[in-house]
């Protein structure tokens, strides 16, 4: 029997790792082989190739799930025969939809590992494949649920043993060492899970080690990574033994309960750049945190967050339409979190999950979604549709220039002096009548802001000559002079001559200022100066500060 496992990826750089487990813990069954393509690939060519096979088994999530359905059904139009199988947590909950579609014949439920295996030996006798629902005779059954799989049989499973090395290194590896959460958020699935099971310590090992050797970034799937500090502590002290130059590892990190001697180890052991957490805070609002079973200390999660900032690079997660989270509470949470200056700040929107308490009661707060993936709120009793796209605003304002880097001391300067968050949407707003949302330049980038600055903050000199320095730092090459004129050619080369700068090796741009930028990068604060900044250029990094000249 010719059996695909596949799946959809978002883009070229992830990696499925639920088919490389499948295929490994029944890789002996003849005829079984894997494939991953991307949302962006041709539908036809997908099907083309998936048509060949017996049975096709599609890994399904909330931003896979449409390619997918479009593709199942184009495999039926060329190969009727042809069965077709999900699985996954898009597919688990809410399932009656998706089955009854003429071109899905099977659905696993749940975690998939034991139905997969019972299903491949069964076939096509199915009546007592656990957690399976399918069509007998037309009519949808649905099997008893699948008992919870034994962690311990993934000892001596490698899921990218098939892998090339050179892929390995430039895409995103996923490692799991636990499943489950002791959370019970009630918009995340994985609150529906409360056991925390953990992997074979030898098998996490294993594994970490053949990625840390091919690979190069390397991201924990755990919910809540740091639950236990013993085990936190053997893994980063497991990394810190064996990795790579440029591995980088990424945890999901619950703050507020990160152990003091994790703290200690990390700030003394561990290397800057080396971890990456990924901390969500999702709202300071305490009152909509318990609306949704959430527990949180924000003030703890700030002062963790400030302790290890020096060595962890932060990715922190707000969530915008939360129950009781009105207008004004998400401003202050906004502001409260820009504050910390993690490098990466994401303003994501609330999602109605399949399987999510907050989907089953979605009338109590009078919430209205989207009936289609990502299935993203439209609006609430708490927040318009108006006041939710504006919010849309700012987070596109948000990507382009803090995210991206485009404009990180001009931020800085504003969270310190005004109101980032009227800042953002502000910009947001001025960017939406110049250009399209998703479609600029570089040049449009910068030009938008100065405009935007120039007519509503016309008072403050300022936020224009920090425009200007972050466009100067954000390229590689020298660019184009904008927004502010160097100091005068022949003042210019006395200055690169005094300073002995390798004008033969670099490229300089030399900018008048009315304050010392480096007081400013060191402290946010501005002291009134005649001063120069110099910029230097290689061509191949970004540019970089080399000092002031008083």
């Amino acid at each position: 029997m010719q059996v695909l496992l596949t799946t959809l990826n978002a883009k070229y750089i992830h990696m499925n790792l639920a088919i490389r487990l499948l295929y490994e813990l029944n890789k002996e069954h003849k005829g079984l082989e894997w494939k991953e393509f991307t949302i962006k690939e041709d539908k036809d060519e997908i099907a083309e190739y998936c048509s060949k096979f017996e049975i096709v088994a599609f890994s399904c999530y909330i931003w896979n799930i449409t390619p997918t359905l479009e593709v199942a059904n184009k495999i039926k139009a060329l190969n009727p025969e042809c069965k077709i199988l999900l699985g996954g947590p898009e597919v688990s909950y809410d399932y009656k939809e998706t089955i009854a579609l003429q071109q899905v014949d099977y659905i696993i439920v749940g975690e998939g590992e034991t139905p997969f295996t019972e299903f491949l030996n069964s076939f096509p006798s199915l009546e007592n494949v656990a957690g399976l629902v399918w069509k007998k005779e037309g009519v949808v059954t649905e099997n008893k649920a699948a008992p919870m799989f034994e962690l311990k049989n993934f000892s001596n499973i490698n899921p990218y043993i098939n892998d090339k090395s050179e892929e390995l290194y430039n895409k995103v590896c996923y490692i799991e060492t636990s499943r489950g959460c002791p959370y019970k958020c009630e918009f995340c699935l994985a609150s529906l899970d409360n056991k925390v099971r953990y992997l074979p310590d030898e098998n996490i090992k294993s594994n970490l080690l053949h990625l840390m050797n091919y690979g190069r970034t390397i991201k924990f799937l755990d919910r809540t990574f740091n639950i236990k500090k013993d085990f936190t502590i053997d893994i980063f002290k497991f990394i810190l033994k064996h990795h790579q130059p440029g591995n980088v590892f990424q945890f999901e990190i619950t703050a507020d309960i990160v152990h003091p001697e994790i703290i200690k180890f990390i700030n003394e052991n561990v290397p800057k750049g080396l971890f990456r957490f990924e901390i969500g805070i999702q709202t300071v609002n305490q009152k909509a945190n318990l609306e949704v079973s959430r527990k949180q200390n924000f003030e703890k999660t700030k002062g963790i967050i400030q302790q290890l900032s020096d060595k962890i690079e932060m990715h922190l997660d707000l969530i915008v339409g939360l129950p009781l989270d009105q207008w004004e509470d998400i401003k202050f949470s906004f502001e409260e979190v820009f504050k910390l200056f993690a490098p990466e700040l994401q303003l994501g929107f609330l999602k109605f999950l399949k399987g999510t308490p907050v989907r089953e009661k979605y009338e109590q707060h009078g919430f209205k979604f989207d009936p289609n993936p990502p299935y993203q709120i439209i609006e609430s009793n708490y927040l318009s549709a108006e006041q939710l796209h504006k919010i849309t605003l700012v987070e596109h304002s948000l990507e382009v220039y803090w995210n991206k880097k485009r404009a990180p001391n001009t931020l800085k300067y504003i969270t310190t002096n005004y109101s980032i968050f009227d800042f953002l949407l502000g910009l947001g707003l001025h960017f939406e009548s110049k250009r399209d949302l998703h479609k600029f330049s570089l040049n449009d980038i910068f030009e938008i802001i100065t405009e935007y600055a120039s007519t509503s903050y016309k008072e403050d000199i300022i936020i224009q000559q920090l425009i200007a320095i972050d466009y100067y730092l954000h390229h590689k090459v020298k660019p184009q002079t904008l927004f502010i004129e160097e100091v005068e050619r022949q003042i210019k080369n006395k200055i690169i001559e005094e300073k002995r700068l390798n004008h033969h090796k670099y490229r300089y741009i030399i900018l008048p200022l009315p304050f010392n930028f480096n007081a400013f990068e060191k402290e946010n604060t501005i002291e009134k100066i005649d001063s120069n900044i110099i910029i230097q250029y290689d061509g191949v990094n970004k540019a970089e500060v080399i000092h002031d000249l008083i």
